[in-house]
């Protein structure tokens, strides 16, 4: 039986895929540093088994923080993105668009840093920017797709178009409102995770007390913040609730205000001085492009090739892992007890934040690229195999159907390899994002170039390297959409459910 052409081109792409990830491996550090990673790691795993718990103002305070961040930024992300999902067929809204989520959520904290300092508008500008981009592509997308029928109907007779804010509120929000507030509620899920990663430059939430606690090897004491962490996002279907936003809102800002300490003329120096190249800035014009060969030598070639070189491993990791474990979480496979361990194995694995599971990483095994393509392919690989075991327990199979591995490699394989290429080329968006903000754990990737030049404070070389990041990742993101699109992957349909997890 022939192979027919997008089948054939799936193929031939997931092999160039491989064949890139194996011609990256003379430029990829896996090095293993640590003096004695063993050691390290039964200490872990002995604090994890036996945590010493703090006192309950301490870990209550960093829940709350954490929660408060992640509630005030998801609110102002989802009413931002709201906005520009009512323009979101003109293409200056959706560059827009584009571009604040190009920009990863410890960037935009980085840059507010400078002129807001470390205060809870940081934290929520931080989140909610790049929130607002993914909220205005998700909530465009299901605005283009809604039922053209009722608007049709209401202004056929008059022959008027509605205005964008009349077609907002009384067409497209009725419409799409259940598919929204389900995505709300992933959001969320992220914003969590995104608070908890602040903590890691100094933002007092869960990952301020797991940072300096691992750091110093105290593993018993960060476990209790690592547990509860998990727990917050593991029960988060149990206590979130559409209906009950504007009380936790309310609480959140009454708990923890998004003040910060405004500098007028501080602000002014930063945009007119700061962030202008230096030899502009001094009027000397004939040194501009000698300082931005420069820093393309020394900092942007060597930052994007270890950002694709990393991105590409992770994604063939996250791809094999993500097909040998969805099997487990299926009845059609393994026993009740497999089952559950590996579900719970995907929800860890998902809930917590490729960053923390970097560093921790970094902690056992040292500084390399290594920990980093573990920690990547660990969280996505989690989320597609999630995904795709969902996808396994819909089919429908025949009564003399083949058990075990054959079932697997002859009829589960090809009748879920097309949502996993859909899924996958998803999740590689979001694995150049979070490539780029590794670097600042020690791996030489833009984000490590971008954190040295804040830490040095030269901030023009740090707002010209968060350009060539945003580009990057913007061009990742039109590449992918357009191999989908080759690969008529576009069609594939996905589930209330699935859809979420892909942004």
């Amino acid at each position: 039986m022939s192979v027919s052409r997008p089948n054939r081109a799936m193929v031939h792409s997931s092999l160039l895929f491989v064949l890139l990830a194996v011609a990256c491996l003379p430029w990829a550090d896996l090095s293993i540093s640590a003096f004695d990673p063993w050691f390290e790691l039964t200490r872990l795993g002995a604090g994890l088994l036996l945590p010493s718990w703090p006192p309950l103002s301490i870990l209550g305070a960093a829940l709350a923080n954490t929660l408060a961040f992640a509630l005030q930024g998801v609110a102002l992300g989802a009413g931002a993105g709201l906005l520009l999902a009512a323009g979101y067929r003109r293409g200056a809204i959706r560059r827009l668009a584009a571009g604040l989520r190009a920009v990863h959520e410890l960037f935009w904290a980085l840059l507010f840093i400078q002129l807001l300092g470390i205060s809870p508008l940081t934290g929520v500008l931080a989140i909610a920017l790049p929130y607002a981009g993914t909220f205005a592509k998700v909530f465009g997308e299901l605005f283009e797709e809604a039922d053209p029928a009722p608007e049709q109907a209401l202004f056929a007779d008059s022959g008027e178009k509605p205005g964008w804010c009349s077609r907002l509120c009384f067409l497209q929000l009725p419409l799409c409102w259940r598919q929204m507030s389900s995505y709300i509620g992933y959001r969320l899920e992220c914003g969590i995770r995104s608070s908890a990663v602040l903590g890691f430059i100094g933002l007092p939430t869960l990952g301020y007390h797991l940072e300096s606690l691992l750091r110093q090897g105290y593993y018993a004491e960060a476990a209790s913040f690592f547990y509860a962490l998990v727990l917050l996002i593991a029960t988060l279907k149990w206590w979130w609730r559409p209906r009950l936003l504007l009380a936790y809102l309310a609480a959140a800002l009454w708990w923890l205000p998004p003040q910060a300490v405004f500098n007028w003329p501080l602000t002014v120096r930063f945009f007119t001085q700061d962030i202008v190249p230096t030899p502009l800035r001094s009027g000397e014009w004939g040194e501009f492009l000698p300082w931005l060969q420069s820093l393309w030598a020394e900092q942007i070639a060597p930052g994007l090739l270890n950002t694709l070189v990393l991105a590409l491993l992770a994604l063939v990791v996250m791809a094999v892992l993500a097909l040998l474990w969805f099997p487990a979480i299926s009845r059609r496979f393994g026993n009740r007890g497999t089952r559950i361990g590996s579900h719970l194995g995907l929800v860890l694995m998902r809930a917590l934040p490729e960053y923390l599971l970097a560093f921790i990483g970094t902690l056992l095994l040292g500084p390399s690229m290594l920990p980093a393509i573990a920690a990547l392919g660990l969280h996505n690989g989690a989320i597609i195999a999630h995904l795709l075991g969902h996808h396994l327990n819909s089919l429908r199979f025949r009564e003399d159907a083949p058990t075990g591995v054959n079932l697997y490699l002859f009829e589960v394989l090809p009748r879920l390899y097309r949502p996993f290429m859909a899924y996958s080329l998803y999740r590689f968006e979001n694995l150049v994002r979070e490539t780029a903000i590794l670097g600042m754990l020690g791996i030489p990737t833009l984000g490590f170039y971008i954190d040295s030049a804040f830490s040095e404070f030269r901030l023009d070389r740090a707002m010209l390297l968060l350009l060539v990041c945003a580009a990057l990742n913007m061009t990742i993101d039109a590449l992918a959409r357009r191999l989908r699109q080759h690969l008529h992957l576009s069609e594939v349909q996905t589930t209330a459910s699935s859809r979420p997890a892909l942004r």
